[in-house]
């Protein structure tokens, strides 16, 4: 069995996993093992998962996760895989296409000796035109500089390493320091920030892979608006919007 395992959390997206799974599929180093966490979904997201367990190159799990909440289906998913003998961990989501090297960049910079590698994210080719996917990079960029010069991520308050934007959607990280932080919070959100300052306060063996490449949805951009987004990227909560589109 692979040491490497992805972790996929799933929660209604019949309609996109299956680009994520043949994304995966198609990946050029396929030595590892496959968990989709099926969270709470009431579509076809977990009949499609089981289907694509049949013919998938590498063996797949497909797990439920009754607890809504995408912190809590990543930590399932990852405590499952460290269970079953999971040293090194990956995550991307079920609307995410990574591209056909990700697995190897992920494996190569944990080999390497990074504890925790945030990946690149673009936005996806199939949802937006130029414009669009320019508009998503601009906001990724304000939000990792929002982050950078916020106060509360200084390195006074006893983080080891400087801030870095850490995208949930496209990450490593092996599981001994998954453990030794307390893993991946399952509340509140935003769960990301929340575990990356975690690692922040453990290491300084964080990376950041430009060859590790994810290429995200953007259909927050069209449900918030262009406002809205950014005051979703910039922790001020989607405003007159409910639920998350993603």
């Amino acid at each position: 069995m692979s040491a490497l395992w992805v972790v996929v959390p799933a929660h209604q997206e019949a309609a996109r996993i299956g680009g994520t799974l043949k994304a995966l599929a198609a990946q050029r180093d396929r030595d590892f093992t496959l968990v989709v966490v099926d969270n709470a979904s009431t579509d076809d997201t977990a009949a499609l998962a089981r289907e694509f367990a049949r013919r998938a190159p590498f063996e797949v799990h497909v797990l439920h996760e009754p607890e809504k909440g995408v912190g809590c289906a990543v930590d399932t998913g990852f405590r499952y895989a460290i269970g079953h003998g999971a040293a090194l961990l990956a995550r991307t989501d079920a609307d995410c296409l990574p591209h056909p090297g990700w697995t190897a960049a992920a494996r190569g910079a944990l080999g390497r000796g990074a504890g925790l590698v945030c990946g690149r994210i673009d936005a996806r080719r199939d949802e937006h035109g130029p414009f669009g996917r320019a508009v998503f990079r601009l906001l990724v960029r304000t939000a990792a500089l929002f982050g950078r010069l916020r106060p509360a991520h200084r390195r006074r308050h006893g983080y080891l390493a400087p801030y870095r934007m850490h995208a949930g959607n496209n990450m490593a990280v092996t599981a001994r320091l998954y453990e030794a932080v307390g893993g991946m919070p399952r509340r509140p959100s935003p769960t990301d920030r929340l575990f990356l300052n975690r690692v922040r306060r453990h290491t300084t063996a964080i990376v950041h892979a430009r060859d590790m490449v994810v290429e995200n949805s953007t259909r927050r951009l069209a449900a918030y608006g262009l406002i809205g987004t950014a005051r979703w990227y910039l922790d001020r909560g989607p405003g007159r919007h409910g639920e998350d589109p993603r």
